[in-house]
């Protein structure tokens, strides 16, 4: 097993890493830049945004290459009583589908709505292949029919909630990659902790290695952006690999492990949602962007976008390990670490604060003495 999970993410990394430069000429000639066009934007120049077609090849190279070699070796079945064959067929083709409506997006722009329409129906591809979450039944449903209503209701929701958690985090050079190889790394341990099918696994693990191979190029500062097709890819296949994974699990951890894993973008999605309601006071306000994000207020009290960036990492690492922590060792260990960690940050913080005033304080009194209006110097 180590040997395959080796493969999947070196081969992901390898082929990530040698096309993004190609993607990010591809951008510049079919137009698919980022130019800066309101104060939300965190970049000061025109910026290729189209790595996520590179992330996409990484994975699906490193994937496609182990079904075949692990089919002929009988190390995996795709056509036994799993019928995992038939589930990835459905999580490829929705690939496909959101990738074609992210592509026009990062190159001319479509509606919120369409990309949103183009979200349910990758997902309902997913689901009629026969990726569901069926263990979580509330007992007031007593027919098949309203069993299996409910079990595509909450995955579709689930699908499109999670892809755009990570694409709405998607705010600064570095963040929505970085996270979602946090996540990824976080759903590999759970797995492995929880004896999950082997192909989920090898899923999570290429998509690590693809995000690895391209944050290079992605880091503070970025050469290039991964764009709605990279941000919406990462997303619906975390939401889809985080079902496979956890499928066999008892009830209740079938979704807390992966909610509390990709906790940070799913807080600052939902935040976004109830923040947008409260101030727009309809519907149509959920679509409007805004500065409310945690990278924007991280920012705007004084951090860099790379110790925001960095800040970030650490908190979705918290929630990382919160959900290995509870699996392993239960509940209650998992919440004295989160207590012990919250402690440690009002601490560090309180000072970290007072040395950041005192050096833009000092940064003033320079400022006034070397442009005091009055001397005109």
């Amino acid at each position: 097993m180590w040997g395959d999970i080796a493969i999947a993410f070196l081969l992901a990394f390898i082929v990530t890493f040698m096309a993004t430069p190609y993607t990010i000429k591809i951008a510049r000639k079919v137009g698919a830049v980022s130019i800066e066009k309101d104060e939300r934007r965190m970049h000061k120049k025109a910026m290729p945004k189209f790595g996520g077609p590179a992330v996409i090849l990484g994975f699906l190279v490193a994937v496609s290459y182990l079904l075949i070699v692990m089919s002929l070796e009988n190390k995996i079945d795709l056509f036994g009583s799993e019928q995992y064959g038939m589930k990835l067929l459905g999580m490829f083709l929705g690939i496909i589908v959101i990738s074609v409506f992210c592509i026009v997006d990062d190159i001319i722009t479509i509606k919120p709505l369409v990309k949103l329409a183009g979200q349910v129906l990758a997902a309902i591809i997913v689901v009629t292949f026969g990726i569901r979450i069926d263990e979580i039944t509330p007992a007031f449903l007593q027919t098949e029919e309203l069993k299996e209503l409910f079990s595509i209701i909450l995955t579709v929701g689930w699908i499109v909630g999670v892809t755009n958690a990570i694409n709405l985090i998607d705010g600064l050079d570095g963040l929505s990659a970085g996270i979602s190889v946090i996540s990824s790394v976080s759903l590999l341990i759970i797995f492995v902790l929880n004896g999950s099918p082997l192909i989920s696994i090898l899923l999570v693990t290429a998509i690590s290695g693809a995000l690895v191979g391209f944050l290079p190029f992605n880091f503070s500062p970025a050469k290039t952006f991964i764009g709605d097709t990279g941000s919406n890819f990462l997303g619906f296949s975390l939401s889809i690999i985080s079902i496979l994974g956890v499928a066999k699990t008892y009830t209740a951890v079938v979704i807390v492990l992966p909610l509390l894993a990709l906790g940070l973008p799913i807080f600052d999605t939902v935040w976004a949602i109830i923040r947008r309601l409260i101030k727009g006071k309809s519907i149509k306000a959920i679509f409007r962007p805004d500065k409310g994000h945690l990278h924007h207020l991280i920012v705007s009290r004084g951090f860099s976008q790379k110790q925001a960036v960095l800040i970030l990492y650490g908190i979705g690492a918290t929630f990382g390990l919160f959900a290995i922590i509870t699996l392993e060792s239960g509940i209650w260990k998992a919440l004295s670490f989160l207590l012990m960690v919250i402690v440690a940050l009002g601490l560090g913080y309180k000072n970290f604060q007072s040395e950041k005033v005192e050096t833009q304080r000092y940064e003033c009194i320079q400022c006034k003495y070397i442009y005091n209006p009055k001397s005109r110097k």
